[in-house]
């Protein structure tokens, strides 16, 4: 649900330059450290097929595996998983609205000139996307075979962020299309650029004081907006937001069913071990139950589930972890 600047800020007097260190509210203990990122999205589909063609022709992603436990894929130029699908045949589209769990994944392009030239190609293959100007960033969002929620963005430079208090300002402004598309210049869409990376998931939750008190207290992310209606978002290492959640599908709203296409699982990548441990020990402290995954891809990985159903894995990173720029 979008809202303006002035709907959140008024005519934000007294903004700030959002300078290092000036911006977010941290956990009381366990923080995550600066050198963290996201790794893959697990999604259910009802047919693996119909996805895989999606991801690929639409959305601009490259198989890295194809097979009978269903497909991962990534950026062109790199084996970096971002997205990886598992079939259950028939399974339910996601509604509307009504539903915990996913609101959207979101992949972030690596500058203005890439998310132009998408933008450009879903124009040229008559695909219509949502948009925003986040004032951090600009985005678009679309729906992929399933109705699972998707937003590809870049982000603006971050010595053009500003702050109010401690509170980063980000809303949900008209994006300048022409000019965007503009940016792009003459050379085609080729997929999606190496450097693509996940940038962010955004969760639809039964309430905000629980999300605040798992997301950030427990698992160690810091608060950097809280007064965006009916939402709060959260990052580590200054970032304008690694996790969004939101009360917007409504207080009736019910977890998906093993029938239901969903976001099985999003992933957090620490720099060491140490870090994993102590997020071990956060999490338990907290009361909320893990397990430990000794047969992961990663080596060792840690397993929870947020207050709702929605699996989180923590692992170390395969390659070493940069933080934001």
């Amino acid at each position: 649900m979008g809202a303006s600047i002035h709907d959140i800020f008024g005519d934000a007097t007294g903004a700030q330059p959002a300078t290092p260190g000036t911006y977010g509210e941290p956990p009381r203990g366990y923080r995550l450290p600066e050198a963290m990122r996201l790794g893959r999205v697990r999604l259910q589909v009802a047919d693996l097929e119909r996805s895989v063609a999606f991801y690929e022709g639409t959305l601009g992603l490259r198989v890295l595996r194809h097979d009978a436990a269903g497909a991962v894929l990534g950026p062109h130029g790199s084996d970096t998983t971002l997205v990886e699908l598992r079939e259950r045949a028939g399974a339910r589209a996601a509604p509307r609205r009504g539903r915990l769990g996913l609101y959207h994944f979101a992949i972030v392009l690596p500058d203005r000139t890439s998310l132009g030239r998408f933008v450009r190609h879903l124009g040229e293959i008559g695909i219509h996307a949502g948009a925003g100007d986040h004032l951090v960033s600009e985005a678009f969002y679309l729906q992929d075979p399933d109705n699972l929620g998707i937003e590809v963005y870049a982000d603006r430079p971050r010595n053009t962020w500003q702050r109010l208090g401690r509170e980063l300002m980000m809303a949900t402004d008209p994006v300048d299309v022409p000019g965007l598309v503009q940016a792009a210049g003459s050379a085609p869409w080729t997929g999606m650029p190496a450097a693509t990376v996940m940038g962010h998931v955004h969760l639809h939750v039964g309430d905000i004081p629980t999300a605040s008190a798992f997301f950030s207290e427990a698992l160690g992310f810091d608060r950097t907006v809280w007064q965006y209606p009916g939402a709060l978002f959260l990052a580590a290492g200054g970032y304008h937001h690694h996790l969004g959640t939101n009360t917007w599908a409504g207080s009736g709203a019910m977890p998906p069913t093993a029938e239901d296409a969903q976001l099985l699982e999003w992933t957090i990548e620490l720099p060491d071990t140490v870090s994993l441990t102590a997020a071990a020990e956060s999490l338990a402290r907290a009361g909320h139950p893990t397990e430990w995954d000794r047969r992961s891809e990663a080596g060792l990985a840690l397993v929870t589930r947020d207050p709702w159903g929605t699996s989180i894995r923590l692992q170390v990173a395969a390659t070493p972890v940069c933080p934001h720029t």
